[in-house]
């Protein structure tokens, strides 16, 4: 416990990238932070930090001390977390990793809804793509995250994983709002406003241009899924995106059909934690609202097999 405020110095140094940027964040002087980590330091046997022209960055015996800080930390919350809900005050903080996908509509549905009935629960949601959401589960800078077509899983137990189907996304009026299901290549005789390669939906395009023969060639190319929502009722263009991040009712002004899946394969949403961890009483509890949420809006993975 004596080292917990020594620890959050070292990260602050971590995220910051140099001594006096740190100080700066947590309202110090540099040389006092300074003085705190080399006393560590000499007190640890071992140093930290390579020292650089231009900042600092750990050194291997810095990165396997980071990987026991925010472990220990993180038991702590959890700790924190049960002595809290056994004296009925239900407090706690859940960090979630997720998609952009989540954004618009799920998330903040299920938040009010956890919030309601535990209002001392506070939240954070950090954006990330589909391999930084796993790094934070594996660096314990996220309880849980919402991750579409995972890429290693190594690290990741999974929770819940539902079906999600690629959509094309335009203007309510477009060509194509006629169809109840559209071939990708249909899609490809338009613009098409696609999200950058490290996302699962460019990945499922992707593999489904090639199953058909054909290269996509972006006329935008984007990290924002709300970018493409907005520009595609401009003009004849179309996005792409999953169910979780549309709109249950169609609007006025933008329409969605799903791609055939005998182009392109179905996509999967998995909800998931660090494998072997032992999450926080509020982060298990909202895991496990969202479990329920999930499957009863998209089903599961087994009955779209059987289907």
């Amino acid at each position: 416990m004596k080292h917990f405020k020594t620890f959050e110095m070292i990260e602050a140094v971590v995220r910051a990238g140099s001594i006096r940027k740190a100080a700066e964040d947590m309202n110090i002087t540099a040389s006092a932070l300074n003085r705190r980590i080399q006393g560590f330091e000499s007190e640890f046997g071992y140093e930290l930090f390579e020292r650089l022209p231009r900042g600092m960055r750990l050194n291997p015996a810095g990165e396997l001390l980071m990987q026991h800080i925010r472990a220990q930390m993180s038991d702590l919350a959890r700790v924190q977390s049960q002595v809290a809900d056994l004296s009925g005050l239900r407090r706690g903080h859940v960090s979630i990793a997720c998609s952009q996908a989540l954004l618009p509509y799920f998330l903040p549905e299920q938040i009010s809804l956890y919030q309601a009935q535990h209002p001392g629960v506070t939240f954070s949601i950090n954006v990330r793509d589909r391999q930084q959401a796993e790094r934070d589960l594996t660096n314990f800078e996220s309880d849980l995250a919402l991750v579409f077509e995972p890429v290693h899983m190594v690290d990741f137990e999974v929770i819940q994983a539902v079906p999600q189907p690629v959509h094309a996304v335009f203007r309510a009026d477009h060509p194509l709002s006629q169809a109840a299901e559209l071939r990708l290549r249909e899609c490809m005789t338009f613009p098409c406003i696609l999200p950058a390669l490290e996302y699962g939906v460019r990945n499922l395009l992707e593999i489904g241009a090639k199953k058909i023969r054909r290269t996509l060639t972006p006329a935008l190319e984007t990290e924002s899924f709300e970018l493409i929502r907005h520009y595609v009722l401009h003009n004849d263009s179309v996005g792409f995106q999953i169910p979780i991040g549309l709109d249950g009712s169609r609007s006025e002004q933008a329409a969605h059909r799903p791609v055939a899946r005998r182009d392109m394969p179905m996509g999967r949403l998995y909800l998931g934690q660090k494998k072997g961890r032992m999450l926080p009483v509020a982060s298990s509890r909202f895991a496990a609202q969202l479990y329920s949420a999930m499957e009863e809006r998209y089903g599961s993975l087994e009955d779209d097999l059987r289907d």
